[in-house]
């Protein structure tokens, strides 16, 4: 799936951008995105306890929280943080600074194949069209 095809309705409400996820990159059937059904979702993303707490409050991302960052994004932001080397709450404050088209934007550049202009993922650093390892 080439890169251009990086969305706004994608971008989750930790911070995630679930375009650049492996699991949405290798699906055959990829999910909309947290915001939408929990068809083609993984089951780490159906249980995921961050999504009913949003859908509980009544918002769309976490940083519209009074409780932000509450101990489940600063336990995936460590995550993140050693396994990824990414940030999730930056992703957000970034969304907050410069609005969700802009991040967007910076998204394809930052994680387009230069080979083919496949979506690189984010966990394994792998295109998901030529399955290049990008550094």
């Amino acid at each position: 799936m080439p890169a251009e095809n990086i969305d706004t309705i994608m971008f989750a409400p930790c911070g995630m951008n679930c375009k650049v996820c492996y699991k949405h990159c290798y699906h055959k059937q990829p999910c909309a995105g947290c915001l939408s059904s929990d068809k083609g979702k993984p089951e780490h993303c159906r249980k995921c306890k961050i999504k009913d707490c949003i859908k509980d409050k009544r918002i769309s991302y976490c940083f519209e929280c009074s409780d932000y960052p509450c101990k489940l994004i600063n336990n995936l932001e460590k995550s993140y943080n050693k396994r990824y080397q990414a940030s999730l709450m930056d992703n957000s404050e970034y969304v907050l600074q410069h609005g969700l088209e802009v991040f967007v934007e910076k998204q394809k550049e930052q994680y387009t194949c230069s080979k083919c202009s496949g979506i690189i993922s984010i966990h394994d650093r792998e295109c998901s069209e030529c399955q290049e390892k990008m550094k």
